[in-house]
């Protein structure tokens, strides 16, 4: 019996991530997760079943460019032999960072979004044209797969005007620079789950701490984004692996003429070599980091936990009060020392910690009595993607 199946693919500058998802009698259940890393100079591939098992590996040699189109070629060609194994291939879900102001849900893709697409890339300049590049090659090698874009600024559409204005000249914003926010494929999946958790929280007045090599949080009510700490570009709020985060822009300006750094300099400083790897001078790795005896390890843990309370405060003072927390991301889900400063910093909003519950990993991590509840909660930005596309296609039948 065939059964249809969703590719989400979430392309970077070097890598192809996918999962592929089987549509069981409404269920999304993932059948196939892998990738292909370092395109550019030595790849390889992998895919694993739902177990964990591997299914393929292949590896290419050193000095190999197989680039964004060799390697959707690859992918296509391990997934037709998936069709052949009972997966009819339905649609492609793509990751991609900006939708600007023009798309606040989920697209279908054709030559003219992903034209529109292209004119954002000044916007998203490390992350738009890799998310786009696989979209360009599917387009022009199967044009009559259904292929959709999911954005990650799109949850923060809901935010209230004034949350994503700067006070800039109206000819400027008026341009597109404004707070758009990001991690909202994130953000959409915790929202979704959060009332099987916590239904108080789901209607009412919630922080995600999505907190992992890229880092932001934002303020939820009922469901939908009032606030979040990343605004214009991914760079803004939190220290990073390897960015700064949020900074006087008169920085910027005294690197350019102080320094004599150009744009493209300044841009490396602030999204490589800051952040977390940029203060300790050991790594971008918070796993590293706690483990480290060096006095700037510990410096660049402080300062992270740090900037997470003065935004927390920020964000409370935008929903009006808060009546939950939610870890999630790679940091959120799996450091319960980071969890455990953030909470304690916190008992001024009356969150009481849970030790044991978080030591855990949760999901609860509040004490009984806690007058604000926090929990962790795994995200899932793969599953919301399969899930938006599989039903902007079946709108599209209908």
């Amino acid at each position: 019996m065939t059964e249809t199946a969703i590719v989400v693919v979430n392309a970077g500058s070097s890598s192809i991530k996918f999962v592929v998802f089987a549509d069981r009698e409404g269920a999304l259940d993932p059948v196939v997760r892998g990738q292909i890393e370092a395109l550019f100079t030595a790849p390889r591939f992998v895919a694993r079943d739902a177990r964990g098992r591997v299914q393929e590996e292949k590896s290419w040699d050193e000095g190999v460019k197989l680039g964004h189109d060799g390697a959707i070629a690859y992918l296509a060609a391990h997934l037709q032999q998936g069709r052949a194994e009972g997966l009819e291939l339905a649609a492609v879900g793509h990751r991609v960072v900006h939708g600007g102001t023009q798309y606040s849900a989920p697209v279908r893709v054709d030559a003219g979004v992903l034209g529109a697409l292209e004119k954002l890339v000044p916007l998203a300049p490390l992350h738009q044209p890799h998310n786009l590049a696989p979209i360009r090659t599917l387009l022009a090698a199967r044009p009559e797969l259904p292929q959709v874009a999911c954005f990650d600024t799109a949850f923060h559409r809901t935010q209230p005007p004034l949350a994503q204005a700067f006070a800039l000249p109206a000819e400027i914003t008026g341009a597109g620079v404004r707070r758009y926010g990001f991690h909202g494929l994130s953000y959409a999946y915790i929202a979704s789950v959060l009332e099987r958790y916590d239904a108080r929280a789901a209607a009412g007045r919630t922080v995600v701490l999505h907190l992992g090599n890229g880092a932001s949080m934002c303020a939820v009510r009922a469901g939908a984004s009032v606030a979040s700490t990343m605004g214009f570009t991914a760079v803004e709020g939190l220290p990073m692996g390897t960015r700064c985060g949020s900074i006087d822009p008169g920085v910027i300006l005294y690197l350019m003429d102080q320094r004599g750094m150009d744009a493209r300099a300044v841009e490396k400083l602030i999204y490589q070599q800051s952040g977390l790897l940029g203060v300790s001078g050991v790594s971008s790795d918070m796993r590293t980091l706690l483990k480290s005896a060096e006095p700037r390890a510990k410096l660049a843990v402080d300062l992270f936990v740090y900037r997470i309370g003065r935004e927390l405060g920020s964000l409370a003072a935008a929903l009006g009060g808060v009546d939950a927390l939610v870890f999630t991301g790679g940091i959120g889900e799996n450091a319960a020392e980071i969890r455990a400063r953030v909470c304690h910093d916190a008992a001024w909003l009356g969150l009481e910690l849970d030790a044991a519950g978080n030591d855990r990993g949760g999901p609860r991590i509040s004490a009984a009595g806690s007058r604000v509840a926090a929990w962790v909660i795994p995200t899932n930005e793969e599953l919301v993607i399969a899930t938006q596309t599989r039903s902007l296609v079946a709108r599209e039948i209908a």
